[in-house]
């Protein structure tokens, strides 16, 4: 089978695309598949298993985004499906141009996003879906439009796929969760005691501003920072505001194999998310052996159980935060239960599965 991968983020970007495309991509082609990706990027990208094609993001967005839709058209025509992982209009362009099926792996509620980045809503997802106005309405049009085109949704989080239920969209959909990575011995990396780790982009739905509000508040511990993202100079500032100094470390984006590490010797994982899918941070902490505090929001819940592989509290809610932390922070005994519970909670979600039944889907629009 010839698969074309269309994706908004690759490596050396981070976030759940970037981990996931690049990862799907060495297991289509050691399946013998042909793979190429067409993707957007700040620099060439990082990792190639397979051919990849980017186009710059110097570009203004208006320029950008209709040559990364013409590009996927293009190298759609030697393929027999497209797979799609966010830029669904771009996909749904190259689809109806080339002809050819489109799969698309759901990650967002692209229309909520839209209003999110222009400043057009502050409400929560599920209050966006009953949410009026011209713009708004525009939007949510838009974005069923292009998801119309695919003949399979996928999606990580039951949450999600009742969400887009509700859009009036005549494609099977179906969950399909973000695999756990390989088991295999990590070496933790040393971080200093009492250290916690953040993984993802540094965008305002990621919440970081709580986390470090929460860590002032808290006295003590550290935070490692990795990733990038439009937010980190406001972030920066922010730490100086608070007087966190070398409590908080800004270390960049980097490989996966140094973001198992570094979860493997971390206190805890932060995800204080002001919405969310199913993280692949989550998933990847848990994975390691690490027990995760993260906000109750999206399909966190669904992977990250209160009590038993780490703890959630509301969104937005620094002070609980702080309070979370401090127990993994001073209670040895918590903190070990909950790490005795995070493997064993995502062994049922190897790779090898989720991503033959993928594979599937794919084959089955490919026909």
């Amino acid at each position: 089978m010839r698969i074309l991968l269309l994706t908004g983020i690759w490596p050396p970007d981070v976030g759940g695309p970037a981990t996931h495309g690049p990862d799907f991509a060495r297991f289509l082609r050691d399946r013998g598949h042909q793979v190429e990706v067409v993707t957007m990027g700040d620099t060439a990208p990082s990792e190639q298993p397979v051919p990849v094609h980017w186009v710059t993001r110097s570009l203004p967005f208006v320029a950008r985004y209709p040559l990364v839709a013409a590009e996927g058209a293009r190298r759609a025509r030697r393929a027999d499906v497209i797979y799609a992982t966010a830029t669904y209009a771009a996909a749904a362009a190259a689809s109806t141009a080339s002809r050819r099926p489109l799969v698309a792996k759901l990650v967002s509620d692209p229309a909520y996003e839209r209003a999110w980045r222009y400043g057009l809503f502050r409400g929560t997802l599920e209050e966006f879906q009953s949410a009026t106005g011209s713009r708004l309405v525009t939007l949510k049009r838009l974005r069923t439009l292009s998801l119309g085109r695919a003949r399979r949704l996928v999606v990580p989080s039951r949450y999600l796929a009742d969400i887009a239920a509700g859009w009036g969209l005549d494609s099977p959909i179906e969950v399909l969760v973000n695999p756990a990575p390989p088991p295999q011995d990590v070496v933790p990396e040393p971080l200093e005691a009492g250290t916690f780790v953040y993984v993802g982009r540094l965008a305002s739905q990621k919440g970081l501003p709580v986390a470090l509000e929460a860590l002032a508040e808290l006295g003590d511990g550290r935070l490692l920072v990795i990733g990038d993202g439009p937010e980190r100079g406001a972030l920066e500032e922010l730490v100086q505001k608070l007087s966190l100094g070398d409590r908080v470390t800004f270390a960049g984006s980097r490989s996966r194999d140094d973001v198992l590490r570094a979860f493997a010797g971390a206190r805890a994982a932060v995800l204080p998310s002001l919405w969310e899918n199913l993280p692949h941070a989550a998933v990847e902490a848990l994975a390691v052996g690490t027990p995760v505090v993260a906000t109750a929001v999206g399909g966190v819940p669904e992977v990250v159980h209160d009590d038993q592989n780490g703890l959630l509290v509301p969104a937005g809610d620094a002070h609980a935060l702080a309070a979370a932390l401090r127990r993994v922070l001073e209670d040895d005994e918590l903190r070990d239960r909950l790490a005795a519970g995070a493997k064993p909670s995502v062994a049922a979600i190897g790779r090898e599965p989720i991503y033959t039944r993928l594979e599937q889907i794919l084959e089955e629009a490919a026909s």
